[in-house]
């Protein structure tokens, strides 16, 4: 990045970010904080893995062609602790009203380098289901028990 801002200004970032893609946080999301430039991460839930809605079951009706089948998070040992995780954030949310995608979401958002998070949806009813991930906050208390969990259960 610092060589491609002596040829021109970079404005924003749209890396994936998340639980479990957090390969950009000791660089990518501090240099961009430093220097101004908006990181807006897609993929907070994982292509659907921390929604809520995924099962060891629905993962392995996946068709064939799906690209899923085939990706690290979807498969054992790590779909068994994703799963797991997808609980955690399933309490965390149950107790303000919002579901594992919202909290997945609102991870994400805590990262003071995060300037937006793109979410996808197949329908309207998914989209406004995450809808109050623009104004669920983690406690403190509760990213640390996220964090925890992440650093004990290593995929």
């Amino acid at each position: 990045m610092q060589r491609a801002q002596r040829i021109a200004p970079i404005t924003s970032l749209q890396p994936p970010y998340s639980m479990l893609r957090r390969a950009i946080e000791e660089e990518v999301l501090p240099f961009a904080q430093a220097n101004g430039i908006g990181v807006i991460n897609y993929s907070p839930m994982v292509s659907g893995l921390l929604t809520g809605a995924m099962t060891a079951e629905r993962v392995a009706a996946f068709p064939n062609d799906d690209w899923r089948r085939r990706a690290a998070e979807f498969n054992e040992p790590r779909l068994s602790r994703n799963l797991r995780l997808v609980e955690l954030l399933r309490e965390i949310g149950d107790g303000h009203g919002g579901s594992p995608g919202v909290v997945a979401v609102a991870w994400t958002l805590r990262n003071p380098a995060i300037t937006a998070a793109i979410v996808g949806g197949r329908s309207r009813k998914q989209v406004q289901g995450l809808a109050p991930a623009l104004h669920f906050r983690l406690s403190e208390e509760e990213f640390n028990r996220i964090r925890a969990f992440l650093a004990t259960n290593v995929g």
